[in-house]
């Protein structure tokens, strides 16, 4: 055998001098074979490093892989992140292996990616839903039994298990700790697009965290942003209007390292700030970030508990699970207003 090419099964046939179904039959325990024609076989299997594919055989005889595809937007998100490694320890002691890629929140790349994973069958697939997706193209797939969850947004054309955080309480919480500090004036940076669920809902408890307090909905304080830089830029132009925003809401953990920075290199340390999502150091920051801490471990676990609950039979009702989220006062967001109002 060649030093640079893997293994085949007849290799391991020709090593131990019987057939290639004979080893299958061993390897797939189908078929009859004698205790000392295992104990070879196997040993030749170790000798080699010879490695199943697992996936070919799936396909032949009709079964499911013992994988799970996984498809988030952005690998690179420390949240996504958290939530893909409580779902691995979750699923583990089954057997099953988390398989991942990053849609970049694109829809076309997403449906390749389900495509890819549904081709080696998959025994569970999650999904973060990309703005503008039709899921409509898993309902045979649902209906032939494979458990389908999305994860931290729901999808739109197949009626499946969502697990999502408490976005809109969460925001209206955070805004609300501004008010009570007296802030009149808050501004929000949200994520883009703008159709995106999770900035939907953040948006609107921002808006209800306002009406709850009598206070306007002014549209020149909402501003959007994708990446660190556009959220420093969204918050050098809120704060260069002729009557700024005295606090700023960060729509989520990437526009908060954004609006942090910004602050902290035009040395505005006057501007309370409340953040969605934590971020890695932020008690280290001056002031120390306050946020609206979601839990993606709890999502995580969620999404996998409920998966392989349908994976094991589990035909009740689809559902929605809602992850609390909680408020992290740290420093950043108990700042009063420059102007001394009075607190609500």
């Amino acid at each position: 055998m060649a030093a640079n090419r893997r293994p085949t099964l007849a290799d391991v046939a020709r090593e131990v001098g019987v057939s290639a179904k004979t080893v299958s039959r061993v390897l797939n325990e189908d078929g009859p074979a004698s205790a000392g024609t295992r104990e070879r076989v196997l040993a030749a299997v170790a000798r080699l490093g010879f490695q199943p594919n697992l996936m070919a055989r799936n396909i032949r005889v009709g079964g499911p892989d013992t994988t799970i595809g996984l498809v988030v937007p952005d690998l690179g998100n420390p949240f996504f992140g958290a939530v893909a490694g409580s779902i691995e320890d979750s699923v583990r002691e089954r057997g099953l292996t988390l398989l991942m890629g990053s849609s970049a929140d694109d829809a076309g790349r997403e449906r390749a990616l389900t495509d890819k994973f549904l081709a080696r069958r998959v025994s569970i697939l999650m999904v973060v839903p990309s703005v503008g997706a039709d899921h409509s193209h898993l309902k045979p797939h649902r209906a032939a039994g494979l458990p389908v969850v999305f994860v931290d947004r729901p999808g739109a054309g197949l009626s499946t298990d969502s697990v999502v955080s408490s976005n809109r309480e969460g925001a209206r919480a955070g805004v609300a700790h501004l008010i009570a500090h007296g802030h009149r004036r808050i501004g929000f940076v949200g994520d883009l697009p703008t159709r995106l669920y999770t900035r939907r809902e953040r948006l609107a408890g921002y808006r209800e965290a306002l009406r709850e307090a009598g206070l306007p909905d002014d549209r020149l304080l909402v501003a959007s942003a994708h990446d660190q830089r556009g959220a420093g830029e969204a918050t050098a132009r809120l704060l260069a209007l002729p009557d700024p925003p005295t606090a700023l809401f960060a729509g989520n953990n990437i526009v908060a390292v954004g609006v942090v920075a910004r602050l902290a290199r035009d040395r505005r340390k006057d501007v309370a700030v409340v953040a969605f999502d934590d971020v890695a150091l932020a008690d280290a920051l001056e002031p120390a970030l306050t946020v609206v801490a979601q839990n993606p471990e709890e999502i995580g676990r969620t999404a996998a508990v409920t998966a392989l609950a349908r994976l094991d039979g589990d035909r009740s009702r689809v559902r929605t699970v809602t992850v609390p989220t909680r408020l992290i006062a740290r420093g950043s967001g108990e700042q009063g207003a420059r102007d001394g109002a009075a607190h609500v």
